[in-house]
């Protein structure tokens, strides 16, 4: 029998690849970070199964990801975002996302990357070992470092918690118990 985290055992096949394909496997791709970056500043307050039967239609919206075209949505573009029941439709929660587009955008005009600036924290994956899942902080110092960087930056919607989840999406911080065949 397949063991996995307790969140991982559901009926819900799309949750349940998630976390045996995705979560917790290192993955510093430029637009995927962008995309997660996304996707975990709009789950805030909301369940991650929410967030991941829109994801598709946050792909759409937002242009596959491509930061070069989301910073050039227009009023026009917000007001569709806005109207789109496919999404979270939340004022704030969209534009941090043309924002951070923003930032990255002109972060790569510097000749700097998402990837390097995370990397710069966690030079390797932080591998944790807890035996349950309630062992797992929501956010920790590393975060909370990181948040705040980043919101000096220019980011918004990166707060701690948003970006640990953020971090254990994208593999840098691995947090798949112990016990976890996906590990």
């Amino acid at each position: 029998m397949v063991k996995r985290c307790s969140w991982g055992n559901t009926d819900d096949l799309l949750y349940r690849n998630y976390h045996d394909q995705e979560w917790g496997k290192l993955n510093l791709n430029e637009k995927y970070l962008y995309e997660m970056l996304v996707l975990e500043s709009f789950q805030s307050g909301l369940s991650w199964s929410t967030i991941l039967h829109k994801r598709e239609n946050f792909r759409k919206d937002f242009a596959e990801f491509d930061v070069n075209k989301v910073v050039q949505f227009n009023d026009d573009d917000f007001q569709r975002l806005m109207q789109d029941a496919g999404i979270i439709r939340n004022r704030l929660k969209i534009n941090a996302a043309i924002n951070n587009a923003q930032v990255l955008v002109k972060w790569h005009q510097e000749g700097k990357n998402f990837a390097a600036f995370l990397t710069e924290f966690i030079p390797k994956p932080i591998d944790h070992h807890f035996k349950d899942e309630i062992d797992m902080p929501a956010k920790d110092e590393l975060s909370t470092q990181i948040s705040k960087t980043m919101k000096k930056a220019g980011f918004k919607f990166v707060g701690p918690t948003t970006v640990y989840s953020f971090l254990q999406a994208v593999g840098l911080i691995n947090d798949h118990i112990e016990a976890c065949d996906f590990r």
